[in-house]
């Protein structure tokens, strides 16, 4: 019944394609108008003036505070990613398999970045980096911490979604009884089944890094966001430039991972190699089996001799 009503339920071909278009024409139009406004030449016209004012050595001292802010923010997301893996993804894996009682708790607790406004957050992380600024740095890279908090939702349901198809606990029985650590059963025999959630939490990782304003704003440390705000006032172009830049660069990230998530895996690639002449062999073979299959042989009579009676008559 579930199964008929969730083929019956499902768009048709041309209301999904429809959907695609749409969806599609909504994000190639502000590129395409960015793109446009970017070749605007100030004599008239359309040419790469503002492309290669870029890259211009003139220019490096008006791009360098925007360039310093692209650095600390790929500084950033590297960093918070190794957080995400490193931390929360083996937190995940804990609670999955030892502690099934603490789900509910996890997941109220990663939800709450999303309820509390940036606002109020950065609040509670003002009197957290006024000690970190005076004790250990006040460079941007500290701002890991507070980045963390805020890509924990994102990355945390990427990855319990793809753990939550996967028999996680019979896996890891299977490896902790033939003698792996538990190092080996995470990183060999979980991360490569829960593939998909990873990557897709490390791409939220890194579009959400790339884009925050709020908390490093008002935090006063220099990030990519920052930095594009201040190149608007003084150079609109290079501005419009960096952004669309910026989202190429994140679309093409969102290209590849579902590209990477789409390919079989190479056991299920070598297996479905495997399995291919096996069935072709099998097809082939049944219906000369069928063809040459006898038909059962009619059972011949027995004839049984009778023994000589044995009695007073018998001679």
């Amino acid at each position: 019944m579930s199964a008929r009503l969730s083929v019956e339920t499902a768009p048709r071909p041309w209301l999904r394609r429809l959907i695609l278009t749409v969806v599609a024409v909504l994000l190639v139009v502000p590129l395409l108008a960015m793109l446009e406004f970017s070749l605007r030449q100030n004599s008239g016209g359309y040419g790469l003036e503002h492309w290669t004012g870029l890259f211009d050595a003139e220019n490096e001292r008006k791009y360098r505070a925007m360039f310093r802010g692209l650095t600390n923010s790929l500084i950033l997301a590297l960093l918070v990613l190794a957080l995400v893996l490193v931390v929360l993804f083996p937190t995940i894996v804990l609670v999955h398999l030892r502690f099934p009682g603490l789900q509910r708790v996890l997941d109220l607790l990663t939800i709450l970045p999303i309820a509390i406004p940036a606002i109020v957050m950065v609040v509670g992380f003002a009197p957290i980096y006024r000690w970190i600024g005076q004790n250990l740095s006040t460079e941007t890279w500290t701002l890991f911490l507070a980045y963390g908090i805020l890509v924990l939702p994102f990355a945390y349901r990427a990855i319990v979604t793809d753990l939550a198809g996967v028999d996680a606990r019979t896996l890891s029985e299977a490896a902790r009884s033939l003698g792996s650590n538990w190092l080996t059963v995470l990183v060999r025999v979980i991360a490569p089944n829960v593939r998909r959630g990873l990557l897709n939490a490390s791409l939220l990782t890194i579009a959400i890094v790339l884009g925050e304003y709020t908390v490093s704003a008002l935090l006063s440390r220099r990030t990519f966001q920052v930095a594009l705000l201040q190149l608007n006032q003084s150079d609109p172009f290079g501005a419009v430039i960096m952004s669309f830049l910026s989202l190429v660069v994140i679309f093409a990230l969102l290209v590849l991972v579902g590209w990477l998530t789409a390919r079989p895996r190479r056991g299920e690639r070598r297996a479905a190699r495997a399995a291919s002449p096996v069935a072709a062999s099998a097809a082939a073979a049944t219906p000369l089996a069928g063809a040459a299959a006898p038909s059962a042989p009619a059972v011949a009579p027995q004839t049984t001799t009778a023994s000589p009676k044995e009695g007073p008559d018998a001679r």
